[in-house]
C-alpha cells in the first residue's frame, strides 16, 4: 500500500497549487482527479496581485505573469458611455510588483500548473475518484476508485478536499454549508468584439440589473463576457441549460459600447454563496470551492482558493517534517474562513446592489455610482483602499495566535509592505520556502549569531526613506512566515524574542529556549 504525507482530492488551480507548495517544502504528496485532464475551458480569469506575490517563492510569478494579460483599468459605463475609468497601476505602484488584474485563462493556467508539477516530481492520478475515507489513530486510509482500472487503497497523514463545490469530502466529513443560491442565471462567454470597449481592459456596465463585464484578451476585440439572463418565464429550474447567447440583453451589450461579432464559447450556471462551517475535521481539510462559493463579482474565487492553499501548505509541511505540532494545523480554519465570510457578504452585497430591479436602483446605479466612484478615485488613500481589496493585499491576519508585536506601523500579522529601492525588492523569494527575519537597517550581532546558529534566513535591507514611508522601524526585526505574512514585529530585533516566539509556538525546529532574564 502506498503511503503519503498528504492525499490531495481535486487537481482545479487549488489543489494543484497545493501540491506544488508541498512539493517544494519536501512533503510527499498524492493528488487524484476525476476529469481525463487540466481544463479546457477558460473559466477562471483574473489572477489578482497577492496571488502573483504568494507565486514567487513557488517559482510561478514570472512565468504566469508573462503568460496573461495585465489589464490595468476599470471602466465603468452608463447609456454606452464611459462614466468613469479607475487605473488600477496608478493605485497600486506603490503597493506591489503587480498593479494590475492579470487576465489568465483557467485552462492555460491549469496546464502551466501541471508542467511545474511534473517538474517536481508529481504526476496527477486522472480518472480517479475518491471514493471513501476513514480516519485511523495516525492516518487516513482512503479508497481510490479509477476508470477501466482496479479500486486502490493508499495511505496518508493528512486529506485535503480541493475537490469543489459538490465536495465529497466535505459531504463525508458532515460540516454545514450555509449559505443560499441566486435566483439570477449566470453566463460566461469567449468572444470577438468592436467597439470602445474593447480595447483590452475591463469594463462594467452599470445601466441595467443585468450585470454585466467584460475582461479583455487583447486589444483587438477578444475577450470574456460574464454576465446574468433574465429568464422571462421565471422558471429557473431547467433555464440554463436551454438558454443561449441569444438570450442576452442586446441592452447590456449596448450600454457596455461593445457589440459581438462572434461567439467563440458559452456556458450558463447557477451561482451559490455559502461558506463551510468548519475547514478542518481531524485529519481532513477543506480548500477553495470545496470550502467557500460566491458570486464571481470582482474575480476573487480561485484566488482564494489559491490562498487557502499556500496557507495550509507550509503547515503541513511543517507537522509532516516534525518541525511543529498538529496544533499549528488549527491556525489555517482561524485565518482563513473569516476572510471567506467577508468575502461572501461583500460580494454578496455588491452583486445584490449591481442586480437591484427598482427605479431607485437604476438611479443609483446610473448617475450617483459613476459620479462617487470617480470622484472617490481621485482622493489617493480612497484609490488605494479600493485596490488593496480588489488585489487581495489587504488580507491579513491580526487575530491569528501566529501574530505577535508591533514596529513602526506594521504589525503581526500584516502582509509585509513591499518596497523597491533601486533594483533592490524586499519580496525577492529566497533560496528556499521558509521562514526568515527582515531587518531594515543593520542586524544586532545577537540576532545575527542566532540565524547563523539555526539556519534562519536573515535579509539585511539598507535603510531608506522607502521603509520609513512603507511603515518600517528602522533596525527592527520582522520574522516573516514561510506565506511571506509578518509573524513577529521586533522594535529590539533581538534573539531573545525570536527565541520566545517559537518556544510559545511548540515550533520544534527553533526551539532552544535560552534562560529569560530573572524577574528581580
Amino acid at each position: 500500500m502506498d503511503r503519503y504525507d498528504v492525499l490531495i482530492a481535486g487537481a482545479g488551480p487549488t489543489g494543484m497549487v497545493l501540491a506544488l507548495a508541498l512539493a517544494k517544502q519536501g512533503a510527499r504528496v498524492c493528488i487524484v482527479d476525476q476529469a481525463d485532464g487540466p481544463g479546457t475551458t477558460s473559466r477562471a480569469m483574473a489572477v489578482q496581485a497577492r496571488t502573483l506575490e504568494l507565486y514567487r517563492p513557488l517559482g510561478l510569478a514570472d512565468e504566469v505573469a508573462a503568460s496573461g494579460r495585465p489589464n490595468p483599468c476599470i471602466n465603468l459605463w452608463v447609456r454606452g458611455k464611459r462614466r468613469a475609468r479607475l487605473s488600477l497601476r496608478d493605485a497600486g505602484s506603490r503597493l506591489t510588483p503587480y498593479p494590475y488584474v492579470l487576465i489568465y485563462p483557467q485552462d492555460a493556467h491549469e496546464q502551466l500548473l501541471v508542467r511545474h508539477l511534473e517538474a517536481a516530481g508529481i504526476k496527477v492520478w486522472r480518472r480517479t475518484e475518491l471514493a471513501a475515507f476513514e480516519e485511523k489513530e495516525d492516518h487516513v486510509l482512503a479508497s481510490l476508485r479509477q476508470a477501466g482500472g482496479p479500486d486502490l487503497q493508499v495511505e496518508a497523514r493528512y486529506l485535503a478536499g480541493c475537490d469543489g463545490a459538490r465536495s465529497f469530502v466535505r459531504r463525508q466529513l458532515g460540516t454545514g454549508f450555509g449559505g443560499g443560491t441566486y435566483d439570477h442565471i449566470f453566463y460566461v462567454a469567449d468572444v470577438q468584439s468592436r467597439g470602445q470597449a474593447a480595447n483590452g481592459e475591463i469594463h462594467l456596465s452599470l445601466e441595467t440589473s443585468d450585470f454585466v463585464i467584460f475582461l479583455g484578451y487583447d486589444d483587438q476585440g477578444r475577450g470574456r463576457l460574464v454576465g446574468t439572463i433574465r429568464n422571462e418565464k421565471g422558471d429557473v429550474t431547467d433555464a440554463a441549460a436551454t438558454l443561449g447567447f441569444q438570450d442576452v440583453s442586446r441592452r447590456a451589450m449596448a450600454s457596455l459600447g461593445l457589440e459581438v461579432e462572434q461567439v467563440h464559447w458559452f456556458s450558463t450556471y447557477r451561482v451559490h454563496h455559502r461558506v463551510s462551517d468548519h475547514y478542518r475535521k481531524g485529519r481532513a481539510f477543506l480548500l477553495g470551492d470545496a470550502a467557500h462559493v460566491h458570486s464571481p463579482a470582482g474575480g476573487q474565487g480561485m484566488n482564494t482558493g489559491i490562498g487557502d492553499a499556500v496557507n495550509l501548505a507550509w503547515k503541513l509541511a511543517a507537522v509532516v517534517r516534525g518541525d511543529a505540532p498538529d496544533s499549528l494545523l488549527d491556525t489555517y480554519e482561524k485565518e482563513r474562513i473569516a476572510f471567506a465570510r467577508k468575502l461572501v457578504d461583500t460580494t454578496d452585497r455588491l452583486f445584490s446592489f449591481v442586480t437591484a430591479e427598482s427605479g431607485f436602483a437604476d438611479f443609483v446605479r446610473t448617475r450617483i455610482a459613476p459620479t462617487f466612484a470617480s470622484a472617490a478615485y481621485g482622493i489617493g488613500p480612497v484609490r488605494e483602499m479600493i485596490f488593496r481589496i480588489l488585489s487581495q493585499t489587504t488580507i491579513s491576519y491580526h487575530d491569528s495566535p501566529l501574530s505577535s508585536g508591533v514596529a513602526g506601523r506594521v504589525h503581526g500579522g500584516d502582509r509585509l509592505p513591499w518596497v523597491l529601492r533601486g533594483e533592490v525588492d524586499n519580496y525577492a523569494p529566497p533560496a528556499r520556502v521558509d521562514w526568515q527575519v527582515h531587518v531594515y537597517g543593520q542586524a544586532y550581532p545577537d540576532l545575527r549569531a542566532w540565524c547563523d546558529r539555526h539556519g534562519m534566513i536573515l535579509r539585511e535591507f539598507e535603510w531608506g526613506p522607502e521603509h520609513e514611508q512603507a511603515g518600517f522601524a528602522r533596525h527592527a526585526g520582522y520574522l516573516l512566515r514561510p506565506d511571506g505574512y509578518v509573524a513577529l514585529c521586533d522594535p529590539g530585533a533581538s534573539a531573545q524574542a525570536l527565541e520566545d516566539y517559537f518556544c510559545d509556538l511548540d515550533y520544534r525546529r527553533f526551539r532552544v529556549c535560552m534562560p529569560r532574564p530573572a524577574v528581580l
